[in-house]
Formats: C-alpha cells, sequence, structure tokens
C-alpha cells in the first residue's frame, strides 16, 4: 500500500474535519445541466460493462468426476492397513499352524 499514513491521515481530515459548505449552500436548480446534447440510439455509446464471472453456466456436480484427494488417500491408506493384517494372519497361520478365523483374517462374508 502507497502512502498509508498520508492516505490514512487524509481520510481522517475528511471525516472529523470542517465540512466542504456544499451541504449549507441552499436548493441546487431543480433544472438538469443547460447543455445537455440529445442522444439517439447510435451515438456510439459503449456497451454496458458484464462481468467475466456471469459468463459461464454453473458446473453440474454429477457431471464432474471432482474428488478429494485426502479422501482418496485416506482410503487407500485403510486398504494398505487390511493387506497388511491379512498377510500378517496368514504368515502367522502358516508359521505357528493357527486356525483361520473370519475375525482373525479380516474376511468379510459374500452375499450368495
Amino acid at each position: 500500500m502507497h502512502d498509508l499514513i498520508r492516505r490514512v491521515a487524509r481520510w481522517l481530515g475528511l471525516l472529523f474535519g470542517p465540512g466542504t459548505g456544499s451541504h449549507r449552500a441552499g436548493d441546487r436548480c431543480p433544472a438538469g445541466p443547460a447543455y445537455s446534447v440529445p442522444r439517439t440510439a447510435d451515438s456510439g455509446r459503449l456497451p454496458l460493462h458484464r462481468s467475466p464471472y456471469c459468463l459461464h453456466l454453473p458446473l453440474d456436480g454429477a457431471a464432474s468426476r471432482l474428488v478429494r484427494p485426502y479422501l482418496t488417500a485416506h482410503e487407500q491408506e485403510q486398504e494398505q492397513a487390511r493387506r497388511r493384517h491379512r498377510r500378517r494372519v496368514l504368515v502367522l497361520a502358516a508359521g505357528f499352524g493357527a486356525d483361520l478365523d473370519q475375525h482373525t483374517s479380516g474376511v468379510r462374508k459374500a452375499a450368495a
């Protein structure tokens, strides 16, 4: 921000300083300016300003395949942990002759 102190001092001066007197000058002339130029439809006016943010339609959430990256990473970590657990159970079962239950190996029942 350029000249911050000067800008703040000017703003405070305008805010708390004496008025310019224009509000005490009395009623203004109700007539418009004396030198108005009649405009035609083709007088070369500039087009109205349009914001570039409203030119496109809003995105359809169902059509786009956006995925939160942290959710995908969490799901991958869970799947890797399940695999490690199953491998560990199988190694222990093979090495020590332990029974493999569905509860121990982490296998879920499949629908028949």
